[in-house]
């Protein structure tokens, strides 16, 4: 919902903040308030694991991992995963979200030299697991390895018993260059299949019974292989809080985006999450009416019609992923269309905006308009504290 004064002030802080080019802006206020809501709904699976993609930002997650007491981490991005091993100071847990080639692998372990830290390497398939065996042969290394079950997804991973009882035997004959540490199931689908398919109740009990089955074939037929430090990672921001709800049979949800929310999480299940990032950027040019090329100035009368007509803006870039959020009334002039460089907008005059002023946008995600800015800046109390960094991958 809109807050007029709350929009003012920022748009005043940003201004004499003296940058005057695009930013984004994270509300730690907001962001404090995701935080113990997402706290509060810790209640049947306690450990929380950072999805890097959806946080890319070092401070960020710095200050998330403080908050929620967690060094687990999962990351999508060999580079970011290069850079982490820089940047974390502390011993972390780190598990991959996808696959890697096994040319990122091999490049991985000849350029980074930090072993302090646990790394989970994602399988999805018997073919890739024999090419990560034969990197540890060659290399004299011993590989953590999480396998990736499909949960109903169907994006990849073992879909049965037969196909998972391969590659633990693989595993099982190869102590000394695998470990098993445990699976990843991730169920957006639950939330997002149509409801004439089902209710997300059914759904969600679904993919638990298909993931609950590959525990129970695990400790009964490679009961040698299972451990007291297993990881059953799975959900999403999506899906975590169902999770929390009753019978799971996960130990840890992976969070990213939900402590952010922008638009693509407005889903019920994240209702009482706030907005707590914002893509604020200046007005260049103000103009009164609306002017377009071919057609000149559109006569008065349409803004008894349209009247978002009645004034018309060109702002410093634009064709972000993001919804024009405030002013409200703020429209993207589809005529002239989008542009990165000075995309025009109208409105209706009902806001005093002037040239210097920001308008505000909301993403549709993080994880990719994040990495569209070079900082991010945390703002508390009608104050912008520093400036973040965003991770390069570089």
């Amino acid at each position: 919902m809109e807050n007029r004064a709350y929009f003012e002030l920022l748009n005043e802080v940003l201004r004499k903040d003296g940058r005057g080019i695009p930013q984004l802006v994270v509300d730690l206020d907001r962001l404090d308030q995701n935080i113990a809501t997402l706290k509060a709904g810790l209640t049947t699976v306690s450990q929380v694991r950072l999805v890097v993609k959806s946080l890319p930002c070092w401070p960020l997650l710095q200050y998330l991992m403080d908050q929620l007491g967690t060094r687990r981490l999962m990351v999508f991005h060999q580079p970011f995963l290069l850079e982490l091993m820089e940047l974390l100071d502390e011993p972390a847990d780190i598990l991959l979200g996808k696959p890697m080639p096994i040319a990122a692998v091999s490049n991985f372990y000849e350029t980074s030299v930090d072993k302090s830290h646990t790394i989970h390497w994602l399988i999805d398939t018997e073919a890739r697991l024999d090419q990560y065996l034969e990197l540890a042969r060659r290399l004299g290394v011993r590989m953590s390895i999480n396998l990736e079950i499909d949960v109903g997804l169907h994006r990849g991973g073992f879909r049965d018993e037969q196909s998972l009882s391969k590659v633990l035997s693989k595993i099982e004959q190869h102590p000394e260059q695998l470990h098993w540490t445990g699976f990843m199931g991730y169920d957006p689908q639950v939330v997002k299949l149509p409801s004439f398919l089902g209710s997300v109740t059914q759904h969600f009990n679904k993919a638990n019974l298909r993931y609950q089955r590959f525990i129970d074939f695990t400790k009964g037929d490679f009961a040698s292989l299972w451990h007291d430090e297993m990881i059953l990672n799975g959900a999403g921001s999506p899906t975590f809080l169902l999770h929390q709800q009753g019978a799971s049979p996960l130990n840890e949800v992976a969070v990213g985006s939900a402590l952010l929310k922008p638009t693509t999480f407005d889903i019920p299940g994240l209702s009482s999450f706030l907005p707590a990032c914002w893509i604020a950027t200046p007005i260049l040019k103000k103009m009164r009416g609306t002017r377009l090329p071919g057609l000149g100035l559109l006569p008065n009368w349409l803004d008894l019609l349209f009247p978002h007509l009645r004034e018309s803006y060109f702002i410093y870039g634009g064709y972000w992923k993001a919804d024009y959020y405030y002013p409200s009334d703020l429209r993207l002039n589809k005529i002239f269309g989008p542009t990165t460089n000075q995309s025009m907008l109208n409105a209706s005059g009902r806001y005093p905006l002037n040239v210097d002023d920001y308008v505000f946008l909301r993403p549709w995600q993080s994880e990719f308009v994040l990495l569209q800015f070079g900082a991010l800046l945390p703002y508390r109390e009608g104050q912008l504290l520093d400036h973040w960094s965003i991770l390069t991958g570089q």
